[in-house]
Parts: structure tokens; C-alpha cells; sequence
């Protein structure tokens, strides 16, 4: 393939990751939905799990089932799925269908995700995958980022928040026909697809443990930062719900900054220096966390941990696909699995939470996650990680 023909080929899986990117507005949804239907912390917190829980069941099925019909396929699929996801909250909203719409958003996510990495070395290879990895996590940042403005911007234009979901349908609609007509070269399929038993039997390899621990809690603390800022910035500082939101948006923009930064500094660094840098300062602005009171103060520390953490999850995801290359499709399947510690962290938070009586329970979790991280950043061997 031509270089024009693979940057061809490349960009709608690339603006495929913006689409990943719309599991993260569960994080705002649940404080609009905890307020309208007067929720507490546990109840409001069964939005992300509804959403990550597939992840843990779907992801292992979705590597089987892409052996046989196909990464692009399965891409398709999970487009189909997401547009039904979008418009149950605006035709019918409540509770219950907002758990309904995340739940099949999280199954369709789970499937794309599942399917968009390895779909990426159907065009690319070695470093460049690593860099496009980190590209896709950028255009996710960015989906991610918008969230919360849409959100807000929905609420006060429309007098909905709900609103926004007939326009992420439109863009899932937009990227599905876009990578139809793309000429993306077909993976052979695998005639003899692992069984259950041989995937989860990967876990047996130490690195691939490791990995698989260090994706659950890196998405755990994405999730829990995601749902616990605008709570922490109105039980702390007293804001409105729409102000307090804007704390979310600070995280994705400087995670959207990470992973554009972070993306340079993959190209001329050690991946695995990286990430112990990454682990370390997020560990010390977790820390600060547990006691600021200042709005400034928690939206900077927030800020720094999503820059510090932008990079983590692409440098885990491309180290497990390093690890046993001839086994892309199970372990892509096997890491994404881990993706449902954004269903078991914060399910744990609101309990803990709802305990205490304080959102400092919320930060203890997610800092306990952030010390998993740092540790496994040097527990993994140099061979392993570059």
C-alpha cells in the first residue's frame, strides 16, 4: 500500500477513537441524572458501571468473534449499536433509560475498542502503530473533553442536557460511512479461534498480568476523576452543577494536551521511562488533592493528573500487543477486558462515599489505583516496555 493509500485508509480509524471517546460523557451524565432524579452517590454510580461492566463480559467474545467476521465488521457493528445508544435518552429520560442507553453504549464501546486497536495494524505497523495508538487516544481526549461543554451548552441553549445525544448519533453516523468506503486491506482470518479458557490462560505470563491489572486501574481512575470532580467541586467549593462540570472539561484538556505532547515524546523516549514519570507526579497530585479546598487549587491538581495520565493507557495497550504479537486479537480482547475497572472503581467509590459521608473516600480509591500504576511502572522489565 502507497503512502497516500495508507493515510487514506488510516484516518477513519484514527477519527474512529473520537467515538470511544463518547463512553467518558457518563462521567457529567451521571451528575445531571443524580440531580434530576435526586440519586445518592451509590445509585448515580451505577450509570459507569452499566457502561464498563461490558467491557468484563463482552471484550474476550468480541476478540472471538472478530477472528471471524472481521475487525472492520466488528467496527460496523458496534457503530450500529452506538446510534440506538444516543437516541434513548432524548426520545424517553429516565433513570431507567439511562441505564438502558449506557448499557448498549457500553456494549457497542466495548466492541469498538475491542476491535479499533488491531484494526490499526491492518495499516500500520511497529513504531508507527505505537504513534497512531497514542493519535487515537489524542482524538478520544479531545471527544472526551467535549463532553461536558456540550452538555452545558445543551442544558442552557435547549433547556436539555439530553439534547446532546442526536449529535454524537450524527458523528457515529458520519465515521460508520467514512471507513465503509475506505480501502482497508482484510486481516486473515483465524480459522481456529482461541477458546475462553486459552485467552484468560494468557494471564499465566507475568508482563501480560501485570498490563492487564495496570488497564483496569488506569481506567478505573480515568472514571473515578471523570464522575468525582464536579461532586468534590460543589461539596468543597459550593459551585452549581454546570460550573462544577467545567472541572471534567480542565481534565480532558490537559489529558488531550498529554497525549499530543506525549505522542513527540514516544518517538525519542523510552516508553517504559515515560510511564514512571507519568505514575510518580500523578501519584504526588493525588496527594495534594486529598486536602485542597481552593477551586483553582483542585481544578490544577486535576489538571496534572490527567496530563500525567494521558499517555498510560496507550503505553500499557501497546506493550501488551508488543508481548505476544501472533496473539494481537486475544490480547487486544484480554486488555480491554480490564477496561471494566471503569464499572468496578466506582461502584466502590459510591459505597465508600456514601459511608463517610465525603467525597474524600472517592479520592482515597482513585489514589490507591494511581499507586497500583506506579508500581507496576517499575515492577515491568526494560525488554518488556520499549
Amino acid at each position: 500500500m502507497n503512502r497516500a493509500k495508507t493515510v487514506f485508509a488510516l484516518l477513519p480509524i484514527v477519527f474512529g477513537f473520537f467515538i470511544t471517546g463518547f463512553v467518558d460523557v457518563v462521567g457529567i451524565s451521571s451528575s445531571y441524572v443524580q440531580r434530576d432524579f435526586n440519586l445518592s452517590d451509590t445509585m448515580a454510580n451505577f450509570l459507569p458501571f452499566a457502561v464498563f461492566i461490558w467491557f468484563f463480559i463482552f471484550s474476550i467474545p468480541t476478540g472471538m468473534l472478530m477472528n471471524r467476521v472481521g475487525r472492520k465488521t466488528t467496527v460496523q457493528i458496534s457503530n450500529g449499536i452506538t446510534l440506538v445508544a444516543m437516541m434513548i435518552p432524548f426520545v424517553y429520560y429516565s433513570y431507567a433509560s439511562c441505564l438502558l442507553a449506557f448499557g448498549l453504549l457500553g456494549i457497542a464501546n466495548t466492541m469498538l475498542q475491542v476491535a479499533q486497536n488491531p484494526l490499526l495494524a491492518n495499516v500500520v505497523s511497529g513504531k508507527q502503530l505505537t504513534g497512531a495508538l497514542t493519535t487515537g487516544q489524542f482524538i478520544k481526549a479531545i471527544s472526551s473533553f467535549s463532553g461536558p461543554f456540550i452538555a452545558a451548552f445543551a442544558a442552557s441553549y435547549f433547556g436539555s442536557w439530553q439534547t446532546m445525544f442526536p449529535l454524537f448519533a450524527g458523528i457515529t453516523l458520519i465515521s460508520s460511512i467514512w471507513l465503509q468506503v475506505s480501502p482497508i486491506p482484510r486481516e486473515q482470518q483465524n480459522q481456529q479461534p482461541s477458546t475462553f479458557p486459552e485467552v484468560w490462560g494468557l494471564l499465566s505470563n507475568k508482563t501480560v498480568l501485570l498490563l492487564f491489572l495496570g488497564i483496569l486501574f488506569i481506567v478505573g481512575l480515568d472514571v473515578g476523576i471523570n464522575i468525582t470532580t464536579p461532586k468534590l467541586l460543589m461539596e468543597r467549593c459550593q459551585l452549581p452543577l454546570q460550573e462544577a462540570g467545567y472541572g471534567v472539561s480542565v481534565y480532558f484538556a490537559c489529558r488531550t494536551i498529554g497525549t499530543f505532547i506525549g505522542a513527540f515524546l514516544l518517538a525519542r523516549y523510552s516508553a517504559s521511562g515515560l510511564l514512571k514519570i507519568s505514575t510518580l507526579v500523578a501519584v504526588s497530585a493525588l496527594a495534594l488533592l486529598f486536602s485542597a479546598s481552593d477551586k483553582m487549587t483542585i481544578f490544577l491538581l486535576v489538571g496534572i493528573v490527567g496530563f500525567a495520565g494521558a499517555n498510560v493507557f496507550p503505553i500499557l495497550f501497546s506493550m501488551a500487543l508488543g508481548t505476544l504479537p501472533d496473539k494481537a486479537n486475544e490480547i487486544s480482547g484480554l486488555m480491554v477486558t480490564g477496561v471494566a475497572g471503569g464499572a468496578l472503581i466506582p461502584l466502590v467509590m459510591g459505597v465508600i462515599t456514601d459511608h463517610w459521608g465525603s467525597q474524600l473516600g472517592a479520592v482515597a480509591v482513585i489514589m490507591c489505583c494511581s499507586v497500583y500504576l506506579l508500581a507496576c511502572a517499575f515492577l515491568l522489565k526494560p525488554r518488556t516496555t520499549t
